[in-house]
């Protein structure tokens, strides 16, 4: 171990535990990231002037029930997502596992894919514009972000390599050992990539996204919020790999610089597209 090296505080894992009944933050997380989404969403859809012709895509009536199909499809994909893209053997071999999402185990890229889904579904049954619907979303989607990078700091997860930096920390004390027996991580001072990512997918990507809403009329464009976001989360998250403990190597890309890049190219598609459109006007 690094003398100068910062030891993982001791963080109980449990936010809130009264007898056998435990709230975890991972699970309090997502609570405030779908919360203050949809907070976030109705705000964006009760201000008439960020949407073309100062008409919203839809009435505040049914964001409750966009919330519903997000929250099906973040929690469906992301699980999935994390068995096929990361641990397709493990699962084989005890399925029920499957199922103890307690555990954690989620896959922002395969959250991606299932809130698509979810909102097309959504998008449909209420006839509304599927791109506008989306815009929405993506708008939000960085805070939940924000939210799970710092719980899986929490949780001594997902950490970074291996560094001589000065805040480099050891994800290593007494309730990581009696977890998993050992430290996963090693005794070496690793970077805080949680850290480094709730800052560049969350905090940054939210602040950009804001801007492009409330100074540039980016929502009178169907499509082109959500292209910003997905092409400002495969930048942010690409660059965080380098930093980040790579689950498994494609050749010279990590695996989530691999999955990010269809999230790139189908972000500029989305930015082009929506450029070609005009901006709505009053007559």
């Amino acid at each position: 171990m690094t003398l100068l090296a910062i030891p993982f505080p001791d963080i109980d894992p449990n936010a809130i535990a009264i007898g056998p009944l435990a709230i975890k933050w991972y699970g309090l997380s997502y609570l405030a990231g779908l919360l203050i989404g949809w907070a976030y969403i109705r705000r964006l859809l009760a201000t008439p002037k960020l949407w073309g012709h100062d008409t919203p895509p839809f009435s505040l009536t049914k964001v409750d029930d966009l919330l519903l199909f997000i929250t099906l499809g973040v929690v469906l994909g992301g699980r999935l997502g994390y068995i096929f893209f990361y641990e397709p053997a493990t699962y084989l071999r005890d399925p029920l596992q499957i199922f103890a999402v307690w555990k954690g185990g989620m896959s922002f890229h395969g959250a991606v894919v299932g809130c698509c889904i979810a909102g097309w579904f959504f998008a449909r049954r209420n006839g509304v514009n599927f791109l506008s619907a989306m815009d929405l979303v993506t708008a939000a989607v960085p805070i939940g972000l924000f939210f799970g990078r710092l719980a899986n700091f929490a949780n001594g997860e997902l950490w970074g390599r291996v560094t001589d930096v000065s805040w480099g920390m050891v994800f290593c004390n007494e309730r990581i050992k009696a977890l998993h027996g050992s430290c996963p991580a090693g005794e070496a001072a690793r970077h805080p990539s949680q850290l480094y990512e709730a800052a560049l997918e969350g905090l940054l990507l939210f602040i950009i996204l804001r801007v492009m809403t409330h100074q540039f009329g980016a929502l009178k464009r169907p499509g082109l919020v959500s292209g910003a976001f997905l092409v400002g989360y495969a930048l942010a998250r690409s660059a965080a790999e380098f930093f980040r403990e790579p689950h498994f190597m494609a050749g010279p890309l990590t695996a989530g610089q691999v999955y990010s890049l269809p999230m790139l190219a189908l972000g500029l598609y989305l930015i082009w597209r929506a450029r070609r459109t005009d901006v709505p006007t009053l007559p």
